[in-house]
Formats: C-alpha cells, sequence, structure tokens
C-alpha cells in the first residue's frame, strides 16, 4: 500500500500552526483543469470545491476572492462592493508574484504577500470545503468556519 506525504506547503504549516483539522486529497492535476477535474476525480459537488483567485483593483492592489468552483465571479459587482473602481483577474505571473503558489495551486492560506480575502458569501452555508493546499495536485478539506477563523475574509455575493 502506498502511503501519501502531505507535502509541507506554506499552506500546510499555517494550518497546523493554527490547528486547523484538515484533510489532504492528492489527485492527477490536469493543465486547466480547474475545479472541474477535482471534483471528477474525488467524486464530490464541483460548488463545494473552492477556487482560489488573485485579482487586483484599478491601482494595481492585490486580492484574494474565493469562489465556488462552478460559479463565475461577476468583477463588476465586486468592484461595487468593495468600493474600487474596477477589478480584474492578475496574469498567471503576477499573480505567482503576490502569493508565491503557481496558478493551479494557488492556496489562500501562506500567501507571499498578505492581501485582503474576499469570500462569496454561500461558502459559509456549506458543511465541508475543498481547497488548494499549495501544489498543483493537492487539495485541502475543511470547514468554512475554520477557513474564516484563519483568513477574516470580507463575505461579499459576487458569484453569477
Amino acid at each position: 500500500m502506498t502511503r501519501h506525504k502531505t507535502p509541507v506547503t506554506p499552506a500546510v504549516r499555517v494550518l497546523r500552526g493554527e490547528r486547523v483539522p484538515f484533510q489532504e486529497h492528492p489527485y492527477a492535476y490536469e493543465e486547466n483543469g480547474g475545479t472541474a477535474v477535482f471534483a471528477r476525480e474525488t467524486g464530490v459537488e464541483e460548488n463545494s470545491v473552492i477556487k482560489t483567485l488573485v485579482m487586483e483593483d484599478e491601482t494595481a492592489r492585490p486580492m484574494i476572492v474565493l469562489m465556488h468552483g462552478d460559479l463565475e465571479v461577476s468583477t463588476k459587482a465586486l468592484a461595487r462592493q468593495i468600493g474600487r473602481k474596477s477589478v480584474k483577474p492578475c496574469d498567471p505571473a503576477t499573480a505567482n508574484r503576490h502569493s508565491g503558489y503557481k496558478v493551479g495551486g494557488t492556496s489562500p492560506f501562506g500567501t507571499r504577500k498578505p492581501m485582503p480575502v474576499y469570500c462569496e458569501k454561500t461558502i459559509m452555508d456549506l458543511p465541508l470545503i475543498y481547497i488548494n493546499g499549495g501544489s498543483r495536485g493537492f487539495s485541502l478539506s475543511l470547514t468554512p468556519g475554520d477557513m474564516a477563523r484563519v483568513l477574516t475574509p470580507t463575505l461579499v455575493s459576487v458569484a453569477r
């Protein structure tokens, strides 16, 4: 029997340091596969797989946005709700620089730079979430309450 060794990513270090219970979920990463691949590989609903998006406002200030895997972010609604003129996704190189993670392996925990975190409010209604553990092909499951305790996100309603 092959045992999977948990990658010791900055995300894992943060969660261990905060004494957050989590389970690890390695899976076969596919380039540009997104949350659908994880959902397919593990048999969970894609709505409970949370994508971590690195975005920036009109002044290029970065932020993290957490969204259900099967939904999109309305950047206009987000900008309006957080009092910015505009919000857009960062290009991959910029996202990597801000987060310290490669796109496809971005976790909201243990980012290189502290950034405000915005979370779609309906995520908090889920019993369990699956979120990237800081490496491509490696996700973690934990409760939304534990996620919120560590990240203290601002809740927004920006799904479409």
